[in-house]
């Protein structure tokens, strides 16, 4: 029997990266989610769409629902953020601050994409950042009609003064090397370029870089250095990285722990689930494991207060 997890982890929980909607923009809906939530313990969410939609084609005799169902591409769709903002405003007051929304549907590769979060932020006075904006990604960039997206690419450098000017982080998955490539980082200095030239970005590397298949047998000690490096950079622990990369078994590796305790500040959870809700409790229990290893105040901030910092202005001030 393992032991109970310490009361403040579990209450206080938010979840840092959750999809509104599915890779066909398709939903159990926002008050699913909530109802999910409360069951979870879980009692705020960084919300968000999804920037690309799954074409079903003509060969394919099965409808796809997720990106890597069949061969078929995927392109970007900015209609994802009226999706989420309309949800949004179908809340009342209480409910709406349970959740902190992020817009996401532009092109990171059209340097006409920053105008789609100047029209949807003059239009929708609620969003808290950008994000999750999907660049490097292994299978889905080569699955995703349009150029390889990357994180120096020319057309996000306005979204990063936008974001700078604003005031608001940005979510990123940024790849930090290729699913063939797994004794260097080869697309690391994309990301590095982009922090020496934005040094006052708020920027979450989601998954820690971590994807399918892109793992180095060292790779806590990467993550160490970019902290260490960059004081605004921020990570979060989500997906298949946490299961193949920092656990061992059912138990995180204690190396992770040492540098998430060292840099607790800058650590966010989250379920990276993508439009049903119903495994959110289950996701989110996999970290109990991870708190538990934690000192009191590295998991408050672990748990709660980091994205409350981030993205929750009535939390900011607390729990760091």
């Amino acid at each position: 029997m393992t032991d109970p997890v310490p009361q403040v982890a579990r209450p206080s929980l938010i979840d840092g990266h959750i999809h509104f909607v599915d890779f066909l923009q398709n939903t159990d809906g926002i008050h699913a989610l909530l109802q999910r939530m409360d069951e979870a313990g879980v009692s705020r969410a960084v919300l968000f769409g999804m920037p690309l939609i799954k074409r079903w084609d003509a060969f394919e005799p099965r409808e796809p629902h997720y990106y890597l169902d069949d061969n078929a591409r995927c392109y970007y769709y900015s209609y994802t953020d009226q999706l989420v903002a309309a949800a949004y405003e179908s809340l009342d007051e209480q409910q709406r601050a349970r959740f902190a929304p992020l817009m996401c549907g532009f092109n990171p590769t059209d340097k006409h994409g920053v105008r789609h979060l100047e029209r949807m932020s003059h239009g929708f006075r609620h969003w808290r950042g950008v994000g999750e904006v999907l660049l490097r990604h292994d299978d889905l960039t080569n699955l995703t009609l349009e150029e390889a997206a990357r994180a120096n690419h020319p057309a996000m450098t306005p979204v990063y003064d936008f974001c700078t000017a604003q005031g608001l982080p940005l979510v990123m998955h940024q790849n930090s090397s290729s699913i063939g490539c797994h004794e260097e980082y080869i697309y690391l200095h994309e990301l590095e370029e982009v922090l020496d030239r934005h040094p006052r970005l708020m920027l979450v590397w989601a998954h820690c870089g971590l994807s399918r298949r892109v793992y180095h047998d060292r790779y806590h000690e990467m993550i160490e250095r970019m902290l260490r490096t960059y004081p605004l950079l921020h990570v979060d622990v989500s997906w298949v990285g946490y299961d193949d990369v920092m656990c061992r078994g059912s138990s995180i590796r204690s190396e992770w722990i040492d540098v998430i305790e060292c840099f607790a500040g800058r650590v966010l959870l989250g379920s990276d689930l993508v439009g049903h809700f119903e495994n959110l409790g289950a996701t989110m229990r996999r970290y109990e494991c991870l708190l538990k290893g934690l000192s009191d105040a590295a998991r408050q901030k672990v748990a709660w207060g980091n994205a409350g910092r981030l993205f929750f202005p009535d939390l900011q001030g607390t729990g760091n």
